[in-house]
């Protein structure tokens, strides 16, 4: 989905839990972290991502990709938070984990309960695109060819909601 972004020019917003004592960002995915779509990085201890410095970035009524760890904790609480505030949000089963795999599926049951969108990383690209005339087509649909194992993969361990 970074890799994506960049290419989309999706506006991408980063929060890392406590980096003090939890560390940085997965080494991966530092490539993909930087660049002018990059909009936030910020360091919280709150469990939502909405901290009162990405509160300020947000602009209203956005659609918001979720993807993250804690899908019970972190990924709930920002999905909460950004539905109170009218945003439309897709949480990607291929993008989110929990350390006990039972928790997941119950936070995404009760997040589409709330009104989230609950859909794949490959659903969410091609529905940005909306037409294989879009300019990054190409660039994306290669994305997709390209990490179509890693997807599968994922999707077989992430998709049992």
């Amino acid at each position: 989905m970074l890799r994506a972004a960049q290419s989309l020019q999706i506006p991408v917003y980063i929060t890392t839990q406590n980096r003090a004592k939890l560390g940085l960002t997965v080494p991966e995915l530092q490539p993909h972290l930087s660049g002018p779509h990059i909009r936030a990085d910020v360091d919280k201890t709150l469990f939502s991502m909405i901290t009162p410095e990405i509160e300020s970035k947000l602009p209203s009524n956005l659609d918001v990709i979720i993807v993250g760890i804690e899908t019970h904790i972190c990924v709930t609480q920002t999905t909460l938070d950004l539905l109170a505030r009218g945003h439309r949000v897709y949480i990607l089963v291929d993008g989110v984990s929990s350390m006990n795999p039972e928790e997941r599926g119950i936070a995404l049951a009760r997040l589409r309960d709330a009104g989230a969108v609950v859909t794949s990383s490959e659903s969410v690209l091609f529905e940005i695109l909306g037409d294989a005339g879009h300019e990054s087509f190409r660039d994306v649909s290669g994305l997709v060819k390209e990490t179509k194992e890693e997807t599968k993969s994922a999707l077989g361990v992430f998709s049992k909601i």
